[in-house]
């Protein structure tokens, strides 16, 4: 063998030479991989929004805000393979809008199938949360004090639907559980309608697998249907027929309200 053969076995069996070289080079380089990655990832979530902000139905008011909405009708309509009908909501003016609660993905499911932003009313300990509350804000959702001053949430509403939004609520006042299939309906959105003049849109959720779960039903793949009805005028209707009609349109049956 030559001497330069000879040599180059000597550096490898000392550990130093190339082998130490190239370690060397990758913990120089290693931060710089590091931010490569990075700026990759977020440029490619930036991408994927600024394309999402076409995708929404309804225009929230701000480019982000359609963007997220964009996102979100897109995850419904490709992981949860949500379709619907359409929600014929007015192009203007106040609305309520109600539907079953079988589980937490119920209102990124109606956002995602309605063609008008849509105020929820929600529970103030869930409002709270601080990893969720930025996004309730943005979505403009009227938190609710249960215990202390509900009626607090109630007027907010009511001043959204004066103002010209549209609110949404859950008359069966919570999620249901897996085979439940009947719960006493509460009157708030009926009382909501009736105060401002407007009529009551009602929808069912069909198809979710997460059913009676919350924030893990948005995990679960399904195959969504959303159905909505026509609107109900709460000036012409008394409230036991109203209740009755949205019990039969939840598939529940009629059940004694509240």
């Amino acid at each position: 063998m030559s001497a330069g053969g000879e040599r180059l076995r000597a550096r490898c069996r000392s550990g130093s030479g190339t082998p130490m070289h190239a370690s060397k080079l990758y913990s120089e380089l290693q931060p710089y991989g590091f931010w490569l990655v990075g700026t990759l990832i977020v440029g490619v979530v930036y991408y994927s929004l600024r394309r999402c902000q076409h995708a929404t139905l309804a225009d929230w008011g701000g480019k982000w805000r359609n963007r997220l909405a964009g996102l979100n009708r897109r995850f419904c309509q490709h992981y949860h393979c949500l379709q619907h009908d359409t929600l014929e909501l007015p192009e203007k003016g106040g609305a309520v809008v109600v539907g079953n609660h079988v589980s937490g993905l119920d209102p990124m499911l109606m956002i995602a199938a309605s063609p008008r932003p849509l105020r929820f009313l929600i529970a103030r300990e869930e409002y709270d949360r601080w990893y969720l509350n930025w996004l309730f804000r943005l979505a403009g959702c009227i938190p609710v004090e249960r215990e202390s001053n509900p009626r607090s949430a109630f007027y907010a509403a009511r001043r959204a639907i004066e103002n010209g939004e549209v609110v949404a609520l859950f008359p069966q006042g919570r999620i249901l559980k897996r085979g439940e299939t009947a719960v006493r309906l509460k009157r708030g959105a009926i009382a909501l309608a009736k105060m401002t003049g407007v009529p009551l849109y009602s929808l069912r959720i069909d198809g979710v697998r997460g059913q009676g779960l919350t924030a893990a039903a948005a995990l679960l793949p399904g195959k969504v249907r959303i159905t909505a009805f026509h609107p109900i005028d709460t000036l012409t209707m008394d409230e036991h027929e109203i209740l009755d009609r949205l019990s039969h349109r939840f598939g529940q049956g009629f059940v004694d309200p509240e």
